[in-house]
């Protein structure tokens, strides 16, 4: 692989498994460095063990929902990690749920992520803005903020996830003229730990297959996938795009099916 992470530094917040750890190798293997940020100190220091073998990476531990962590880690972030040139906000949790059926407590949980990564994002661009070097944020979002799924209500999810998309675009703006770019991708059914929320994990391979046939080009995705996606989007090959939301989606908003 090139070395075009070459002296770049990331931050991956919730990049203790699937797409954030991967990114966080793909950045490793090009020369980079890593720093991940999980809420679980056993998974982390797992995840840090793991990717030792790419390169030079460190584990950050903070239920990022939780101000008074939060605020600690962004004090963190300012100091010790100041000169992360690329950011991945990967963090986040899907329950689906039925609209008449959440309580208060689902929805806080989707927003107060939303909540922590807006201000998380703040604190690493502002650092970005002072070393004047540029830089560049990847958000990870979701195909279910664009278009509803009967067979998995989320509405708290997609109002939060749609947040974030507008979030990308509203930064990409804004940080232009300090030569920060920011996107996200949009990805739809992907083979992550995020589904064993709701599924044994023993049984998420099995229940995912299910869905290959509600993607166009016939499969689920996996954390390469996306991993691969983001990884341009931080890049200097995508020099010139920022504030896009692209679909990494199997062909699912090409068109609709039976799952629709």
């Amino acid at each position: 692989m090139t070395q075009q992470f070459e002296g770049q530094k990331l931050i991956v917040i919730g990049g203790t498994s699937g797409m954030g750890k991967r990114v966080a190798q793909l950045v490793l293997q090009g020369g980079g460095s890593a720093v991940l940020i999980g809420r679980r100190a056993a998974k982390l220091q797992a995840a840090v063990k793991e990717l030792q073998a790419y390169g030079p990476v460190v584990g950050e531990q903070a239920d990022i929902t939780k101000p008074e962590e939060r605020r600690a880690l962004s004090d963190l972030l300012a100091t010790k990690h100041a000169d992360a040139t690329l950011l991945v906000n990967a963090a986040g949790v899907f329950l689906p749920k039925a609209f008449l059926e959440h309580t208060e407590a689902d929805y806080d949980l989707y927003l107060d992520l939303n909540k922590a990564t807006f201000f998380l994002t703040q604190t690493v661009a502002k650092k970005m803005i002072e070393r004047g070097e540029g830089g560049a944020i990847v958000n990870v979002g979701s195909m279910w903020a664009k278009q509803a799924i009967q067979a998995t209500p989320s509405s708290a999810y997609s109002m939060a996830k749609a947040g974030l998309h507008s979030l990308t675009q509203h930064l990409a703006m804004e940080l232009a003229s300090n030569n920060i770019r920011v996107n996200a991708v949009s990805p739809a059914v992907v083979e992550t730990p995020i589904y064993e929320g709701f599924i044994p994990k023993d049984e998420v391979h099995g229940t995912l297959q299910s869905f290959n046939g509600f993607h166009p080009i016939g499969r689920v995705g996996t954390p390469e996938d996306v991993a691969q996606a983001i990884s341009f989007l931080l890049s200097s090959k995508a020099t010139w795009v920022t504030g896009a939301v692209w679909d990494v989606d199997g062909g699912v908003m090409a068109g609709r099916n039976q799952y629709n």
